[in-house]
């Protein structure tokens, strides 16, 4: 079994209760997005490197903390992981951004491809990938396994929400991914959403239906 890590800070708690309002509009819902990500964030890049170099103050100089190492990769996963994505390049304006885009069959709840473009060099720089709901698995283990593929090798997966089979087909996969959420919910419904969950992310996102 991978590592799972619940980000439940208070915070997190009351924005995600207001994200899961059905009477939440689309413009509040980015925003309260938007702020989650930057706190998941924080707990995501909690053991990024750093390496001291000399600065001066306003009084004397000294040896500071920076980040050290090749810029970090973000990696959305289309088209709902663009929300937790803004949140996170506020606070990693440098990071290299990638995108993958897969759709789920509503037949047989699978992911299907539709667009791949990520940086160079995968293999030498830590890599994020970003999806609001983890609930069957399935988009998230082919988005790994294809991001994998392309080279890389330091990899976490954030997400907003997640469900116990999501949890379960993601660690069977890739155990070696640690995944970190603001919520593990109940269960799957039959058509594969998170209950109580938030409903469609990316409609939510983009007041689409």
């Amino acid at each position: 079994m991978g590592s799972i890590t619940v980000v439940d800070h208070p915070l997190v708690r009351h924005k995600l209760s207001l994200l899961r309002r059905k009477e939440t509009e689309s413009a509040q819902f980015r925003l309260l997005l938007n702020e989650i990500s930057l706190l998941l964030g924080y707990e995501v890049t909690r053991d990024l490197e750093t390496e001291d170099r000399t600065i001066e103050t306003p009084l004397a100089a000294m040896e500071a903390p920076h980040l050290s190492g090749k810029k970090l990769v973000l990696i959305s996963i289309l088209r709902a992981g663009n929300g937790l994505l803004e949140g996170m390049l506020d606070l990693i304006p440098t990071a290299r951004v990638g995108h993958v885009g897969l759709y789920r069959d509503p037949e047989t709840l699978q992911a299907v491809e539709y667009y791949f473009k990520v940086p160079d060099d995968l293999g030498d720089r830590p890599v994020i990938m970003l999806d609001p709901m983890l609930a069957t698995g399935n988009s998230a283990v082919a988005a790994v396994e294809r991001i994998k593929s392309a080279g890389a090798r330091q990899l976490k997966f954030l997400c907003l929400l997640s469900a116990p089979e999501g949890i379960e087909a993601f660690h069977a996969a890739h155990p070696d991914v640690p995944v970190f959420t603001a919520a593990i919910d109940e269960r799957l419904n039959d058509h594969g959403y998170i209950v109580p969950g938030i409903g469609d992310a990316g409609d939510r996102i983009y007041g689409t239906r």
